[in-house]
């Protein structure tokens, strides 16, 4: 495989390259309108629900790695929107096999490059922070004046902010597929990776250079995961990634390695649909806000797509009654800072849970600043949900995510609960342009208590998502310019 021109020069940071990402089942619209306000791209929203593709200048990464409604990201390699399988399970097998010697392998592994060495200056960046900090705690004890070098620190701040790499597949998006996955002739079922993705030790890894008699070049681990959908295919996915990362494997001359591995290379089946890629990333990203987790923790991506619904605007105020960990409030306070967010629980424990996530995240933003941080717009306090203290009409907009009646609650209580809240989030809302996103997996409650409050809230669209494999629906409500029954009961 071609070197790398010198930098600056690189095809790869040329070129523009093809990018999947995964995202929370239903908001692929919402995903796709980020990506065009953001990248200026156009995306295609897959068959295959919960992903979307688009195309931008891999220097663009960094930007990329930024997106708020993105779960994983992979480089497409090559995709195949109507593949013909053979019938018999040993021919399919057999034309996977040779696929892998026609693919276009080349750009896709230079930009794997990239982004291998766009997560090394993070990392890098990371450790000065951590010593920074280790610096001024020492200089607050011993009275000593340590200076920490913020020149290196600026140089590293647009790379530094690309978000963490990590593989492959999130949870929700594995038990929406059933997806199991094996490598290079290796019989044992595959495990999600653990480990952190190292792209080599001393110098840069190239992909190409895992063929064997080029140099001391260090040998590539490899993992190769299958996703696949559809009752039309002779083989399991499995089978196909057994078979796939053998060919790979006698391809590159690399290493397979099921956890410790610095390229995954996927594989998607849709039924006729195929995708091959390269990952981007280790673990999801919706993971970035959120450090003590509760029993129901929504992922931010999904908090993200909530709070897009409800076009936030300058200065709105934006309630979310039942926060749980904070998830949605965080987000929305990261995303629009420009509005002011109050989140509230009545559960003491959930609150204590979402002040912990709001410290990680300040104590995050000043390392990342490396000076005074000006805080976020944000309070948490708690509160009744069916006795709010806010002031009849003060709020723009009310995203939340309600009892399922599963983990929290119960369906019966749901019954009365569900009206209660609905009367009382009309009551804080403004009538005429307030708006709210709830989610729920109790439908059939949702659907009667929205009934019986159908004078103070209209519903203006539904999306239909996935919640830890639970079939659930977020509904995006708008307030009427009725006035709301006010019964209230402080004292």
């Amino acid at each position: 495989m071609a070197e790398a021109g010198p930098a600056g020069e690189s095809p790869a940071e040329e070129a523009p390259a093809v990018i999947g990402a995964t995202v929370p089942t239903g908001f692929e619209a919402t995903a796709a309108a980020e990506v065009q306000e953001k990248l200026g791209s156009a995306s295609r929203v897959s068959k295959d629900r919960g992903k979307i593709y688009f195309a931008v200048p891999a220097r663009c990464l960094p930007q990329v790695h930024r997106l708020r409604s993105v779960d994983n990201l992979f480089v497409v390699v090559q995709e195949f929107k109507d593949y013909r399988f053979k019938e018999s399970k040993e021919d399919a097998l057999k034309d996977l096999e040779d696929l892998v010697k026609k693919l276009p392998w080349t750009a896709p592994l230079k930009v794997w490059e990239l982004n291998n060495s766009l997560k090394k200056k993070k990392t890098k960046r990371k450790k000065h922070n951590q010593q920074s900090s280790a610096s001024k705690e020492k200089l607050n004890e011993d009275g000593e004046e340590e200076r920490t070098d913020q020149k290196d620190a600026s140089e590293q701040e647009d790379c530094a902010q690309a978000a963490e790499p990590a593989s492959g597949r999130g949870t929700e998006e594995t038990e929406e597929t059933g997806a199991e996955s094996r490598n290079g002739g290796d019989d044992t079922e595959q495990s999600e990776a653990k480990d952190e993705l190292h792209g080599g030790s001393g110098g840069e890894t190239k992909a190409g250079d895992g063929k064997k008699g080029e140099g001391d070049a260090k040998v590539l681990k490899f993992r190769v995961t299958c996703n696949r959908a559809g009752d039309k295919h002779s083989f399991t996915s499995n089978e196909a990634a057994r078979d796939f990362g053998g060919a790979v494997q006698e391809h590159f001359q690399w290493k397979a390695d099921m956890t410790n591995f610095d390229v995954e290379v996927l594989l998607n089946i849709h039924n006729n649909e195929v995708v091959v890629g390269i990952a981007l990333t280790e673990e999801s990203l919706h993971r970035r806000n959120i450090t003590h987790f509760g029993p129901t923790t929504l992922r931010s991506t999904l908090a993200y797509g909530m709070l897009r619904l409800c076009d936030p605007q300058p200065t709105d105020i934006i309630v979310d009654p039942m926060c749980g960990t904070g998830a949605i409030p965080i987000e929305g306070a990261m995303e629009w800072p420009s509005c002011y967010h109050i989140a509230g629980d009545n559960n003491p424990q959930a609150v204590k849970r979402a002040a912990n996530n709001i410290c990680s995240l300040l104590k995050k933003n000043e390392n990342k600043e490396s000076s005074t941080s000006v805080g976020i717009p944000l309070d948490i306090i708690q509160w009744d949900i069916c006795n709010l203290p806010l002031r009849t009409g003060s709020v723009d907009v009310i995203v939340t995510d309600m009892p399922f009646g599963k983990r929290i609650g119960s369906k019966k209580k749901n019954w009365d609960l569900y009206p209660a809240c609905l009367m009382e989030m009309g009551r804080i809302c403004t009538p005429g342009t307030g708006r709210a996103a709830l989610l729920t997996q109790d439908k059939k409650c949702f659907a009667k208590a929205l009934s019986r409050m159908g004078h103070i809230w209209r519903k203006s669209q539904t999306v239909w998502v996935n919640v830890g494999g639970l079939h659930a629906a977020v509904y995006l409500l708008k307030r009427t310019w009725e006035r709301a029954e006010i019964t209230r009961s402080f004292w």
